[in-house]
């Protein structure tokens, strides 16, 4: 499994599929950047306090409302896996993790605990905090695959699954790196193509290590 490789499948399943990307990912930058900072800014007491200054108010609100709107991050990513896979997808496809509130509590929920974990093992020491981050990072692909299974089997499966792909992963996304500063240059309108193509490739790079782990446990 070549890094090359990996990201070459995800520009291929992107072909014809741009015109989504791009409109999914400014629906993602709303969700994810305008709509807490906007709430953020009201419990400020207005845009020139929350940008000027530095308000506790505006904080704990950027928080609670970034983990409220977090699902469609993780909707997001499992359309991309979706489209990596050929199935057809749509705008409301990202909006998948809302349609069912049980589905939508265990999303909050597994997210709460991956960054609670990651946050405790980071106080430890930053290094650990990274592999760990890591190895948790497959975690909202894995409940995609098996919507029943509990959060914390979830998240083993994820650590199983990254056993021995944590640093191939890393090197994934720093392969990246020269595409981000060519992104910030244009003023952030390159990361409307930009991450669309990083999602897909961990999409990619999801499907293969699944395969992989299957191809082990069949020839044990």
């Amino acid at each position: 499994m070549r890094i090359r490789e990996i990201k070459k499948e995800a520009w291929i399943a992107l072909k014809n599929k741009w015109g989504l990307a791009v409109l999914l990912t400014i629906l993602l930058g709303i969700f994810t950047f305008v709509i807490p900072d906007l709430f953020s800014a009201y419990a400020s007491g207005g845009l020139s306090n929350y940008y000027l200054g530095d308000t506790y108010e505006g904080d704990i609100t950027s928080l609670i409302v970034g983990l409220i709107l977090y699902p469609a991050v993780i909707g997001y990513n499992w359309v991309f896996l979706s489209l990596i896979r050929r199935e057809p997808q749509g705008v409301k496809s990202m909006f998948r993790p809302f349609a069912v509130i049980g589905t939508y509590l265990k999303l909050v929920g597994t997210t709460i605990l991956i960054w609670l974990f990651t946050a405790l093992w980071t106080v430890l020491l930053i290094v650990p905090g990274i592999i760990k981050g890591l190895a948790y990072s497959q975690t909202y692909y894995v409940l995609k695959d098996n919507p029943d299974l509990p959060i914390l089997h979830a998240i083993t499966e994820s650590r199983r699954l990254m056993d021995g792909y944590k640093w191939k992963f890393f090197l994934l996304q720093l392969s990246f790196i020269g595409w981000i500063i060519l992104a910030t240059l244009t003023l952030g309108l390159g990361f409307l193509w930009l991450t669309p193509y990083m999602t897909a490739s961990s999409a990619e790079f999801y499907n293969e290590i699944r395969q992989s782990k299957a191809d082990d446990g069949l020839n044990q």
